[in-house]
C-alpha cells in the first residue's frame, strides 16, 4: 500500500474520533462541521480504495491474500458513511459517540490493512 496515505487516513480518523467524542461528552449531536470532517475522512478512504485496487491490478499482491485485502479496503471505505447515517437518525449525543467509535475502528483497520499488505515491505 501507499504508507503516507494509510498514515494520513489513520490520523484524520483519530482526529474525527476525538472531535466527535468531545461533542458526545458535551452532550451534542453531530453537526454540519462534523459531517464535513466525515466527508474528508471518507474521501481519503475512497482514494485508498482506488490506490489499493490499482496496485492489485498492476500485479502487486497483498501478503495475506487479495480477498482479505479488498474486503478490508471496502470496509474502510464504508465505515464512516455508515456511522454518519446512523448519527443522522440518532440526533443525540449517542450519534456523536457512534461516529467517534466508527472513526476509532477505521484507525484500527488502517493498522490491520497495513499488516495485510505486508507491513510496508515493498511499499
Amino acid at each position: 500500500m501507499f504508507t503516507p496515505l494509510t498514515v494520513a487516513l489513520a490520523v484524520t480518523a483519530l482526529a474525527l474520533a476525538v472531535w466527535c467524542g468531545w461533542a458526545a461528552y458535551r452532550d451534542q449531536p453531530t453537526k454540519d462541521w462534523h459531517f464535513i470532517g466525515m466527508a474528508v475522512v471518507s474521501l481519503l478512504a475512497l482514494v485508498q480504495l482506488v490506490v489499493g485496487i490499482v496496485r492489485l491490478a498492476g500485479g502487486e499482491d497483498a501478503d495475506e491474500g487479495t480477498v482479505i485485502f479488498v474486503s478490508y479496503l471496502v470496509a474502510v471505505a464504508a465505515c464512516i458513511p455508515v456511522v454518519g447515517l446512523i448519527s443522522l437518525t440518532e440526533r443525540t449525543r449517542w450519534g456523536s459517540l457512534t461516529v467517534a467509535a466508527g472513526a476509532l475502528v477505521l484507525a484500527v483497520l488502517q493498522a490491520r490493512l497495513h499488516e495485510i499488505w505486508g507491513g510496508g515491505n515493498g511499499a
